[in-house]
Parts: C-alpha cells; structure tokens; sequence
C-alpha cells in the first residue's frame, strides 16, 4: 500500500507497510500514482526504462510495496499480562471548572474527593507487584487537580522510589496540572521528581478564560500564565504546555503562536473530545477549517526553524522509522492492559478518560489487602494496616486481581478495526484512542471520524515538515 502526497514543492511517497518515506521527482510521482504495482506498465507510454529501474530497485530493498505479513497479530496474542503504568488519580476535586472537563469538572460524575496516602501505598504496591519482569514503570499524577493533594503526591513519591528501588525497579514520574498552585515551593519540588510536567492552558486570554474560569467563575489565565513562565525559567526536564481547543477557537495556530512567542518550546493543542450536543463541539462542517489551521501551523513550524526558533508542536513530533516498538504501533497505548487508573477511592479503570464508567470498572484495591510483598514490608512495618504475617496470609496475588477486560482491551488493535485496515496512518495512530471511539460509536473497534481525518492531516503534515528539513 503507499501514500502520495504533495507538501510544498515535494512530492511524497510513504510506503505504508515499511513506514519508508521517499522524496520523488515529477515523473515518478506521476508513474507510482498512475499505475501503482502495475507501474512496468508505464513504459509503454514513453516513459524511460531509468524510472522503472529506480522504482525496481527500491521495490527489491523492501521499500516499496512491501507486504503487511501481519506477524504481530501473533506477537499481540498471549501476552503476559503486567501493568507498567498507573494514572493515579490523586484528586477528583479541582479548582477550575473547565467547559469542556471529561472529568465533570474533576469529580468524575462521583463525589469530590481526595486520594488518602494509604489507597496511594496500595496502588504503588500495585503497581509493582503486576509489572513482572518490567524494570521501567510510569506514574502519572492526575485529577482533577493533583496540587489539590499535593503532601500526598510527596509521600506517595518518596514510598514509590524506595518501593520499586527494593525490587530492582524505577519510576518515572509524571503530573498533569493546571499550574493555578504552582508555587515556588510546589515548582521546586516537581523540577527535582518530576520526569515530565504537563501544564494545561489554551492559549490567549480570551480563549483560556472562556472555557477555563476558576471555581469562583472568574478567570484563571493570568495566574496559570505567571505560575507556568515560572515553571519555564526554573524546569531542568521535560515539560509541555498541553491545551485544548473548541469550535470557538477554529484559529487556534494563532493560540499556539502566542504560547510560543512567550518562549514555550513544546506546545500540543487538541481537539475537544465529546458525544454531547454542545456549543464548542467539533463537527465534521468544522473539519475544512481544522485542517486548514493545522496546515498554517506547518508553515509556522517551518518558518521559526528558518529564523532559529525553537519550537515543537506535539503532533508534528515524529519518527519516520515509526518510534516504538512494533506491537506498540499495532495496538496503541495500552489502555486497559499495559496501563490502569486508579480512583482516589481505589477503583481500577482501564485509563483515565473511563474512570466513572461502571462498565468499565476493573476492580478496586482493597481486593488486594494482601497483595503487599516482602519488599515492601522491609521499607516499613508500618505499610499497610494490621500485622506483618496477617498482610501474607490471604490467598495468592495471582488469583485476586484478575483484569476481565484484559482480552476485550488486548484485541482491540488496527488488524481488528474495519476502518483501519485499508487506512494508510494505521501504523502511525495506531488505531487511535480506545475511550475517544467508545463515547463517540459506543464501540472501541470503530475508531471517531472526526480524530481520524485530523490524524491523517496531522501525519502528512509531520511527515512533509520531517522531508523538508532533512532536504533543506
């Protein structure tokens, strides 16, 4: 399968099965678009037998037209089952009430609540009984608002990295925040624990505070912008201004803009997700005006490169060799089988966008009283409530925690999707986000129209910006 494009002046030739990306003059580009696998053919219409023998070349390297053995079909069946990251929700309260929250402004259609230290022990020990051979583990702090809790997000970091340090593991740590408490002493803290930092805004003013007043219905723009421009100064790791933009910012490349004249080099800003019948939804009549804005953000890309800029946006981020693994390109980002949230109240969900939906419910932490390990009573006696030989007396941890979504999760990948399979992005989405097709189609095997033509726009995109530079 291949995918011609043109981006500028270039003509582009992505052979969908090998992800190879080929920069080609006029007269092949015609050739390979005319005649595809029959493109032999061609020579009978005058065209030199040189083009043909470049095209025959690249065909016998495995670069064009190759075959999709399909070889990881068998590779994602029987895979042991371990976790290998958590989205912790420390907090489902928050301090802003954002339009658009997935979260029902934080609380999760639930009751407000915080995460206690002990429901935060059980999930780290979680965690890290149920990554098996896994050395690397993720944790992302999450809400809501996790700064709401943040003694707790202390306390969880230092039991983690003694936890894992006893069984031969690392975290990495994560937060998502929407920067209103960053103050100097929580900024410290993150810059020294914190792998990554996402800082939610949504570019200027007027955008940000329509969709993102504070619980007191006033604004929250001016102080995220002072907090995170702190953060800025301050962060020696990585960090991204996430944002998110709505039917009433269709001209968010001038929102992107704004962030990175300010001096933020990594920006994303996505589309809102939701099934409800509202006033900022994206529709499909507002797809010609997204891809127009993604396309102005390409020039942008393009143009701060040549004036020295350094600036990054998200979604134009890519690896043509396709980045991870290949099991990793077929079946995504692991939502409900490498990947779990848990509640403050110590429900498991397949990912964070599911938490609250009874459905798809997983279980809860308290089903796995007895789930401590050796490991983790040496840190501390005092770990988990009751005795030492009480906490090891309960029946096998193996036979506790049982993912019954793990199968319903697990083949949920481009080979098993209709609208993926004939897709030429496939290996690039990956079949897109399991929760974004669920609340749209009520089905996670049909992936959301709406994200799979911003997808296709998006890597064309990034794939034309990646061949520009490369030849300029």
């Amino acid at each position: 399968m291949l995918h011609a494009y043109k981006f500028k002046d270039e003509n582009i030739i992505l052979d969908v099965n090998s992800g190879c990306v080929h920069l080609v003059d006029n007269v092949v580009f015609d050739v390979l678009t005319k005649y595809g696998e029959d493109y032999k053919a061609s020579v009978n219409s005058g065209i030199p037998r040189e083009v043909i023998e470049e095209i025959d070349e690249l065909v016998s390297e495995n670069m064009l037209f190759t075959e999709d053995d399909q070889v990881t079909k068998t590779m994602l069946t029987g895979r042991d089952a371990v976790i290998k990251a958590l989205c912790l929700h420390v907090a489902h309260d928050c301090n802003l009430r954002c339009r658009y929250c997935f979260g029902d402004t934080g609380f999760y259609f639930g009751e407000r609540s915080l995460m206690s230290l002990e429901t935060g022990k059980k999930a780290i020990d979680f965690l890290i009984e149920k990554s098996g051979a896994r050395r690397n583990l993720e944790v992302d702090f999450f809400g809501g608002e996790p700064l709401m809790n943040f003694d707790v997000v202390k306390a969880i970091v230092e039991y983690g990295d003694m936890a894992a340090k006893k069984r031969g593991k690392l975290i990495r740590w994560t937060m998502t925040t929407n920067a209103l408490l960053l103050d100097d002493e929580k900024a410290s803290y993150l810059n020294e624990t914190m792998d990554n930092i996402v800082l939610s805004i949504d570019g200027r003013k007027e955008v940000h505070d329509n969709m993102r007043p504070s619980s007191n219905g006033k604004g929250s723009y001016e102080t995220v912008l002072k907090n995170i421009k702190h953060m800025r100064d301050v962060r020696k790791g990585k960090y991204y201004l996430r944002g998110t933009f709505t039917k009433h910012n269709l001209d968010f490349s001038k929102d992107v803009c704004h962030l990175a004249d300010m001096g933020f080099p990594n920006i994303s800003m996505e589309p809102v997700v939701t099934s409800d019948d509202v006033d900022y939804r994206i529709t499909k009549d507002d797809l010609p005006a997204v891809l127009g804005e993604y396309e102005k953000l390409a020039d942008i890309c393009l143009d701060y490169a040549k004036q020295g800029k350094q600036f990054a946006f998200f979604h134009f981020n890519i690896d043509p060799s396709q980045g991870p693994c290949v099991v990793k390109r077929v079946s995504g980002c692991g939502a409900g089988t490498e990947y779990v949230a848990i509640s403050p109240e110590g429900d498991i969900y397949p990912c964070h966008q599911f938490v609250g939906t009874e459905d798809f419910k997983l279980g809860n932490l308290s089903d796995v009283d007895c789930f401590a390990t050796l490991a983790m009573t040496e840190i501390s006696n005092d770990c988990h409530s009751g005795p030492v030989d009480a906490c090891h007396s309960g029946p096998d941890p193996e036979s506790i925690f049982q993912n019954k979504l793990y199968d319903y999760f697990n083949e949920a990948h481009i080979y098993s999707k209709p609208a993926c399979m004939d897709c030429w992005a496939k290996f690039y989405c990956s079949g897109g986000c399991h929760a974004n097709a669920y609340f749209s189609n009520n089905d996670i095997l049909q992936p959301d129209e709406i994200a799979c033509a911003l997808e296709r726009k998006r890597v064309e995109l990034a794939l034309g910006i990646w061949a520009v530079s490369e030849i300029g």
